[in-house]
C-alpha cells in the first residue's frame, strides 16, 4: 500500500550535517513514517517518527536537539535533517511506515520498509 525509497546518505565528518529523504508512493491517509538505523553488529533501532496527519514528532533521546524529522505533503516526502553528526550516528538508515497507530517506536510494528541508505561519520 506504500512504497518507500531513501536517499541522501554519505560520508561526512563529525559535526557536519546531512539530510536524508524518503520518497513515499501510495496512500498517505493514516500513515506514520519513521526513521530507524542499524549500526554494525547492533539491532535496528528507532530514531524518529512523524504521523502524516498530525505532524506530531518523536525522537530517540540520543538524537534530540540534533535531528529533525519533517514531511512535505505536496511532494509525498519525509526528511530527516541531521545536524552535529557524531561517529556513533554511523549506521544504515531506513525509512519505514505503518498505517494507523501513531505512537509506536518498535520495528515490528512497521510493515513497510525502504532499502536503506548508509551514513558514515568520521571522527
Amino acid at each position: 500500500q506504500v512504497q518507500l525509497v531513501e536517499s541522501g546518505g554519505g560520508l561526512v565528518q563529525a559535526g557536519d550535517s546531512l539530510r536524508l529523504s524518503c520518497a513515499t508512493s501510495g496512500r498517505t491517509f493514516g500513515l506514520t513514517v519513521g526513521w530507524f538505523r542499524q549500526a554494525p553488529g547492533k539491532e535496528r533501532a528507532f530514531v524518529a517518527r512523524i504521523p502524516w496527519s498530525t505532524g506530531d514528532t518523536a525522537y530517540t533521546d540520543s538524537v534530540k536537539g540534533r535531528f529533525t524529522i519533517s514531511r512535505d505533503n505536496a511532494k509525498n516526502m519525509v526528511y530527516l535533517h541531521m545536524n552535529m553528526l557524531k561517529p556513533e550516528d554511523t549506521a544504515v538508515y531506513y525509512c519505514a511506515a505503518r498505517y494507523w497507530g501513531t505512537n509506536s517506536t518498535e520495528t515490528h510494528d512497521y510493515p513497510y520498509w525502504g532499502q536503506g541508505t548508509q551514513v558514515t561519520v568520521s571522527s
